[in-house]
């Protein structure tokens, strides 16, 4: 970014990036305003994305996917959008390709994925992942929704919260008790779509930042869910939830960085054009060393994120690696959003300006996809095994 080259990526990813940049362009930032104020994006955004082909690009050709199996690609759609500095989109978007496709591909029946995949990849099927629950958030073996099995079918009851992609949501990962005396191999993952009789939605959340992103509660009061509709085996969700937690947590990681990356460009462009006691902004010792500090700690971290990204190409990312880049790059989003802030002045807290919103926006992501807290745990698990 300041210096030093990337050499993940080939001409095939520089032009695959090049299109994205386009399509955000021209699709995305122009609407992100207008999406904040609905509290939801679009659903013809996501059928746009779709018809690009950007959407679950890992899905088998059978399927309507191009069956990429690069998470290079992945992690350039994931970077732009944060680069974009729309944080809801940057959200939405990669849950739905990148964190809840999986669970489909690697669990789900034959029949589950030939009604639902090609409908995700197309974007006439927006998908959201349900574990947190008013009273269990990471603590998920102590989840209270249930799913008994009947003859033909499970019967579902209980509620989610925080929802993400949740009120646009057609299709739902959701985790429930098969055996609630079993603690964690009690738990097994379901699917369940918004026509099944007894699923209801609340409204979006009124939340401090992320307001593109339609975050809500879920309910299920005796939903039929289909045994097809179970992915994986019972009582084995829990272990599936920590098998993609990985990729989840670093979904999360690259995303931070890049909005860090685009609050961090958005300040230099201001203090370079905002003049005070006769010079600009710029000019000041304080405002220089500010901004090589973040410069110098934002590439280490770009050099770092690609490395993991190259790792987990190779299916060699485990928890604790992901857990770091989470708890790491997170940290520094909410410190750069924090620095950015005050280079800004009084007009840092207008949100007006870009840079207040980025400073809500980027908070809660200390607390989704498990706590910084949770991650120092799971690394410190791993230093102490």
């Amino acid at each position: 970014m300041y210096g030093l080259p990337r050499t993940i990526f080939t001409e095939e990813h520089d032009l695959f990036r090049d299109s994205i940049k386009d399509f955000i362009a021209q699709e995305i930032s122009p609407n992100n305003a207008q999406w904040e104020k609905n509290k939801m994006v679009s659903r013809e955004s996501w059928k746009k994305l779709g018809d690009n082909g950007f959407l679950c690009i890992q899905a088998p050709e059978k399927f309507g996917g191009l069956n990429i199996q690069d998470f290079r690609y992945n992690a350039i759609f994931i970077e732009e959008l944060g680069l974009s500095g729309c944080s809801g989109p940057a959200i939405g978007y990669p849950l739905h390709s990148d964190i809840v496709f999986p669970y489909i591909l690697h669990y789900g029946t034959e029949e589950a994925k030939t009604k639902y995949v090609p409908g995700m990849v197309s974007g006439d099927l927006i998908s959201a992942v349900a574990m947190t629950e008013p009273g269990a958030g990471s603590d998920l073996q102590n989840i209270r929704s249930t799913a008994e099995e009947m003859e033909d079918h499970f019967l579902i009851n209980g509620s989610k919260t925080f929802i993400t992609n949740g009120y646009l949501s057609d299709i739902v990962v959701v985790a429930a008790k098969t055996d609630p005396t079993k603690g964690a191999k009690g738990i097994s993952l379901f699917l369940i779509d918004k026509d099944m009789p007894g699923f209801s939605k609340g409204i979006p959340f009124e939340k401090v930042g992320l307001h593109a992103q339609d975050t809500c509660e879920l309910f299920f009061e005796d939903v039929k869910v289909p045994k097809h509709n179970l992915l994986g085996k019972i009582g084995m969700g829990f272990n599936y939830l920590m098998t993609e937690l990985a990729q989840e947590r670093l979904i999360v990681a690259l995303s931070a960085l890049a909005l860090a990356e685009s609050t961090f460009q958005t300040t230099v462009d201001y203090v370079k054009n905002r003049p005070a006691f006769g010079k600009m902004v710029s000019d000041f010792q304080n405002t220089r060393f500010k901004l090589a500090e973040m410069a110098a700690k934002l590439e280490q971290a770009r050099i770092y994120c690609d490395q993991l990204v190259v790792l987990h190409n190779d299916k060699k990312v485990d928890p604790a690696m992901a857990s770091a880049a989470k708890y790491t790059m997170t940290e520094l989003q909410c410190d750069v959003a924090d620095e950015c802030v005050q280079l800004h002045g009084g007009y840092g807290y207008m949100w007006e300006y870009a840079v207040a919103r980025a400073y809500a926006d980027a908070r809660v992501q200390k607390i989704y996809a498990g706590t910084n807290e949770i991650m120092k745990e799971l690394i410190a698990r791993k230093i102490l095994k």
